[in-house]
């Protein structure tokens, strides 16, 4: 017969406290690594540290939507936030208990593994309380800019939750450099905070201020795919490119961390809060979600990444850790892409 807690012997009353300690020892080395990893060389910048504990902390919707992605399919939304927009399925007869089922039922009129969609925004009241007879109403909407959807209402007193689906050719902004364009697929269904700053800079035209500065290519760690080679150091160097998207005449307020999936080859994340970013040449399973993935590179534009890695660079250390850093930043200017019919047409832009 197992034994009840109130007669644990000595051995039992120090497991927890034993365990207790383990754990925090494992969280501050994996905290030690991603701070080395990612330090910046400015004492006077925003941190560029990620503490672990707070990777799946809630970045908008209800509690549902805001618990890990387990599936790697994200579906959050923004809490009291109201889209306009033509319906193409009425709430009051299209019901959910949460956000992530109607967020899905959205994605599910997309054809294809990427639009086009025949919904691309949603509108959910989660809060029972709050919502009353309205609790579970599921809005389903075509806007008629996707990127710049028509708005109803924002701010505390607004009891809906509202998200997007970019589907095909939607939501494409590109990084312009002098070395070449890098073209990225935003994902408001992860981090809809971050997108919307995002939508913010392009209102800038310029985004004076940005600029990619810290550059390291694969090494001998990953392949080309950006498979990591078994036995392989995990870096230095890190396949990546590094720099900040925080804009002259742009209010940058830190962003809470979104949906944190696994960093694959050519995801685009913040470092901490924001602005700071990077972009990943390589899958980094190692960093276990740690960073909020805010849009991906299209695969044909990693080579211009991989161009970047190879430009001139000087090392320096951060935090003790050998990192390689341009010797000339540089400049990059973020622009929409707009599209034909659905189609994505990379030499158009407004």
């Amino acid at each position: 017969m197992g034994r009840r807690q109130t007669d644990s012997g000595g051995g039992a009353r120090w497991s927890l406290p034993v365990l207790l300690l383990l754990a925090f020892v494992s969280c501050s080395v994996v905290y030690l690594c991603l701070s080395v990893t990612f330090g910046s060389r400015r004492v006077s910048s925003i941190s560029t540290s990620v503490d672990p504990s707070t990777a799946d902390s809630v970045g908008g919707g209800d509690a549902q939507g805001a618990a890990g992605e387990e599936d790697d399919e994200c579906c959050r939304g923004t809490e009291h936030l109201e889209f306009w927009g033509s319906a193409v399925k009425w709430g009051t007869d299209f019901k959910f208990n949460t956000s992530r089922e109607c967020c899905r039922a959205c994605k599910a009129m997309c054809t294809g593994g990427d639009g086009p969609c025949l919904c691309d925004s949603w509108v959910f009241c989660g809060d029972r309380e709050r919502c009353g007879e309205k609790f579970g109403e599921c809005w389903l909407k075509k806007q008629k800019d996707a990127l710049f959807p028509a708005l109803q209402e924002s701010g505390d007193k607004v009891i809906w939750t509202s998200g997007l689906i970019f589907g095909k050719g939607e939501g494409i902004v590109s990084m312009e450099t002098e070395h070449g364009t890098l073209h990225i697929k935003l994902l408001p269904d992860c981090a809809p905070l971050s997108v919307a700053y995002i939508v913010e800079l392009l209102g800038s035209r310029h985004c004076a201020g940005c600029k990619f500065y810290r550059a390291e290519g694969r090494g001998n760690s990953w392949d080309s795919e950006g498979n990591h080679i078994v036995d392989a150091p995990l870096g230095p160097p890190f396949a990546l490119i590094q720099g900040t998207l925080e804009a002259e005449g742009v209010t940058f307020k830190k962003i809470p961390t979104e949906a944190c999936p696994p960093i694959q080859r050519g995801s685009v994340a913040w470092i901490g809060s924001g602005p700071e970013f990077f972009i990943s040449l390589a899958k980094h399973d190692e960093w276990r979600r740690a960073y909020t993935i805010f849009g991906s590179v299209l695969p044909e534009d990693m080579e211009i990444a991989e161009k970047i890695t190879r430009l001139p660079t000087e090392p320096e250390v951060w935090n003790d850790v050998n990192v390689s850093v341009l010797e000339k930043p540089i400049r990059l200017r973020l622009r929409r892409i707009t599209t034909t019919q659905g189609d994505l047409n990379l030499n158009t832009v407004s």
